[in-house]
C-alpha cells in the first residue's frame, strides 16, 4: 500500500488543506455543511432520545431506521437521477429546504409533548416517524447531489484529499452534535435543541446558494425510468463500485451499536443522554483522527486492498465494543442495582472501541468515496451517487433494525459482538475469493488507472 514510482507526493502525515484553496465554491459548501451538521446529528440523536422516552424501548427507536428505509432507497435513486438530468444547484436548494421544514415539524412535534407531559400525558409517536421520514428522504437527495457535484467543482487530484476533509467535517458533526445535543436535551428540553438545528441549517444554506450553476453536461435527456435504467445497467457492469457497495452494506448492518445506546444510559453505564452523546461524539472523534492523520492516502493507490483491511478492523472493534457491554453487564449483575450517576469504567471501555470504529469506518469511506467519483464519469455519477447514498444511509437503518431487534430478543451486548465476527468473516469471504469477478477486480484496483 505505498506507491512504486518515483512521482509520489510529498511524504505528509496530516490533512491536506489544498482543496480548500483549489475551490472557493468547495470552501464555501464545505465550511456551510459542517456548520448545518452539527445540527442535523443534534436533531439525530434528539429524535432517539425523544421516542425512547416515550416508549422506554430501544426496537421503538430503531424503527426510526426501519420506516424511513424504503422511502430513502426511493429518494437515492431517483435523486441520483435528478441530479444528472436537472441543475445540481437548483435541486440540492429544493431539498435542502424540505429538510429544513421537516426540522422544524420536528419541534412541533417536541413541544407539543412537552406541554402533554405537563397534563400527565403523552405524544403519540407515529408523528415523529413519519417526519423523521420526510426529512431522511429531503437529506438523501441533497447528499446525493451534493456529492455528484464535487467532481464539478475540483479538479480530480484533489478528489482523494477532499474526501478526507469532508470526514473532518463529518467527524466534528459527529463530536459536537451528540454531545451538544446531550447537554442541552438535559438542560433546556428537546424541542430547544431540535429549534437549534433549524438555526444552523442556515449556514450551510448560504454554501448551497453561492454554488455556480451546474447544469447537465452533454446531450439533454428526460427524467424518468430509462434514465435510471441506464444507471442501473452501468453499475452491472462495473465490479468495483459494485463491490464497494456491498462491503459497506456488510459494515454498516452488523457494526451499528447506536440504537442501543440509549438503553446502555439507563442501564449499564448510566448518565441517561450524556451517556448517549458521549459514546456517539466517540465514534465521530476517531472519524476526525482518521481525518487529520489522512496525509498518506494521496501514496496509497491499492484502494480496495485499503477499503477491506479498514472494514476488518471495524469488525474487530465492533467486537470489542460487545464485549465490553458484556463484561461490564456481568459486573454490575454482580454487584446488584444502586449505582448512580455514570459507571465510568464502562463508559471509557466502550468510548474506546467507539473510536477505533469511527477510524477505521472513515479510512474506508475516504477510498470509497474516491473510487466511485474517479472511476464513474460526470454524466452517470448522479445516479451511482443516488446509489452509494442508498447505501450508506439504507444500511446504518438495517443495522439499526438488526440491533434493536436482537437486543430485545437477548442481550445488549449481543448485536455488536455478533456483528464484528459476521463483518470479519464476510469481507474474508467477498474480497478474497479470486473466482469472484467483483472480489477480484476489487482487490486489483489501482487508483492510477481507475476502472469501475
Amino acid at each position: 500500500m505505498t506507491p512504486t514510482d518515483d512521482t509520489a507526493p510529498r511524504r505528509r502525515r496530516l490533512v491536506d488543506l489544498s482543496p480548500l484553496r483549489a475551490s472557493p465554491a468547495f470552501a464555501r459548501l464545505w465550511f456551510g455543511g459542517a456548520i448545518a451538521g452539527v445540527g442535523a446529528q443534534m436533531s439525530v440523536v434528539a429524535v432517539g432520545l425523544q421516542i425512547y422516552d416515550i416508549t422506554g424501548s430501544s426496537f421503538a427507536v430503531g424503527l426510526v431506521g426501519g420506516f424511513a428505509l424504503i422511502p430513502m432507497i426511493v429518494a437515492g435513486l431517483w435523486g441520483g437521477m435528478l441530479a444528472d438530468v436537472f441543475d445540481r444547484r437548483r435541486l440540492l436548494i429544493a431539498s435542502s429546504i424540505v429538510a429544513w421544514l421537516s426540522t422544524l415539524g420536528l419541534v412541533a412535534l417536541a413541544t407539543w409533548d412537552a406541554l402533554l407531559v405537563a397534563d400527565g400525558a403523552r405524544a403519540a409517536v407515529w408523528p415523529f416517524y413519519v417526519v423523521t421520514t420526510l426529512n431522511a428522504v429531503a437529506a438523501t437527495i441533497s447528499s446525493t447531489t451534493r456529492s455528484a457535484l464535487v467532481g464539478r467543482i475540483l479538479p480530480a487530484d484533489q478528489i482523494s484529499r477532499a474526501a478526507a476533509l469532508n470526514g473532518i467535517a463529518f467527524g466534528a458533526t459527529l463530536t459536537i452534535g451528540p454531545a451538544l445535543a446531550g447537554v442541552l436535551a438535559a438542560s433546556i428540553g428537546l424541542a430547544w435543541t431540535f429549534a437549534v438545528d433549524a438555526f444552523l441549517f442556515t449556514f450551510g444554506f448560504l454554501g448551497i446558494w453561492m454554488l455556480p450553476a451546474l447544469p447537465r453536461q452533454g446531450d439533454t435527456v428526460v427524467a424518468g425510468w430509462p434514465v435510471l435504467r441506464e444507471g442501473l445497467s452501468f453499475l452491472k457492469r462495473a465490479p468495483t463500485i459494485r463491490m464497494s457497495f456491498v462491503v459497506d452494506i456488510v459494515a454498516m448492518t452488523f457494526g451499528r451499536p447506536y440504537v442501543i445506546f440509549p438503553a446502555l444510559g439507563a442501564t449499564i453505564i448510566g448518565g441517561s443522554s450524556l451517556t448517549v452523546g458521549a459514546l456517539t461524539a466517540a465514534g465521530a472523534a476517531g472519524t476526525i483522527l482518521a481525518s487529520l492523520f489522512s496525509g498518506p492516502v494521496a501514496r496509497i493507490h491499492r484502494h480496495g486492498v485499503a477499503v477491506a483491511r479498514a472494514i476488518t478492523v471495524f469488525g474487530v472493534f465492533a467486537a470489542l465494543f460487545g464485549l465490553a457491554v458484556a463484561v461490564m453487564g456481568m459486573i454490575e449483575h454482580q454487584a446488584g442495582p444502586g449505582w448512580s450517576g455514570i459507571y465510568w469504567p464502562a463508559l471509557i471501555l466502550c468510548g474506546l472501541a467507539m473510536v477505533g470504529m469511527g477510524a477505521s469506518d472513515e479510512a474506508s469511506a475516504i477510498f470509497r468515496q474516491t473510487m466511485l467519483i474517479r472511476a464513474v464519469p460526470d454524466e452517470m455519477r448522479g445516479r451511482l451517487q443516488g446509489i452509494f447514498i442508498v447505501v450508506v444511509t439504507g444500511g446504518p437503518r438495517l443495522g439499526d433494525m438488526y440491533a434493536g431487534t436482537l437486543a430485545v430478543a437477548t442481550a445488549l451486548w449481543c448485536p455488536p459482538l455478533l456483528g464484528g465476527f459476521a463483518i470479519i468473516g464476510l469481507i474474508a469471504v467477498l474480497t478474497r475469493v479470486r473466482s469472484s469477478r467483483s472480489g477480484a477486480a476489487f482487490r486489483d484496483y489501482d487508483d492510477r488507472h481507475p476502472v469501475a
